[in-house]
């Protein structure tokens, strides 16, 4: 049984509070402890996956977590680092995320959350993306209307476009699922659920009904 840990949530919130450099130095040891109970959690879910989407076997923690730092470069926010931990759990790595869908593991204190799927692909694959829906409507509908999709999911997220994508008319009768510019599913996780024994394992069942929806934004 492998959950998040009170002291973990704990650092998150008094990272929020305390976002220096100054005083993540002096509470390093904290960061520490509270990484490597992150990403233990990360580790089991990763074999948890493993036993029902093999395509990731073989990936390692290290190439799913992202980097407490932020990249401060183009944002008017400087604040130095994020206030949660994320990883994403996807063939290669977190690297191809704008080349696969994957799993998405998000903790921060009162906005934990599971989700995956596409997010802002890049064109080629948008474009394959839409074909495959106007080619397979079927489909598509079979997986996002299945009971434990909307179960966890409700529906797609994502922004739209507010006319038709380039090749479509307005009245195509999938024109409302065309209009994503992104595709994922997201599933918000309560204090509760990330500090119960059983974290992983629900992460694992959340991630199990996002599967075929990710196989369906792969195969093109």
């Amino acid at each position: 049984m492998t959950s998040i840990r009170k002291s973990t949530l704990s650092f998150l919130d008094s990272l929020a509070i305390n976002n220096s450099r100054e005083w993540f130095h002096a509470n390093k040891a904290s960061y520490l402890e509270a990484k490597e109970n992150y990403e233990t959690v990360v580790g089991e879910v990763l074999r948890i996956i493993t036993g029902f989407d093999p395509i990731i076997k073989g990936l390692e923690v290290k190439n799913c977590v992202f980097r407490i730092n932020r990249d401060t470069r183009f944002s008017h926010d400087k604040s130095p680092y994020k206030t949660n931990f994320g990883a994403f759990i996807v063939r290669g790595g977190k690297k191809n995320s704008d080349r696969f869908p994957g799993y998405y593991l998000h903790v921060e204190p009162g906005k934990g959350m599971i989700a995956g799927g596409a997010y802002m692909p890049p064109a080629p694959w948008l474009s394959a993306i839409r074909e495959k829906i106007d080619g397979e409507p079927e489909k598509i509908h079979e997986i996002i209307e299945a009971e434990e999709f909307v179960r966890y999911f409700g529906s797609i997220q994502g922004d739209k476009l507010i006319k038709a994508p380039k090749g479509y008319q307005i009245d195509h009768p999938e024109i409302e699922l065309l209009k994503y510019k992104s595709f994922h599913v997201m599933h918000s996780v309560p204090d509760s659920m990330l500090l119960h024994e059983g974290f992983a394992e629900y992460t694992g069942t959340v991630c199990r009904a996002m599967k075929s929806f990710n196989d369906f934004l792969a195969d093109y």
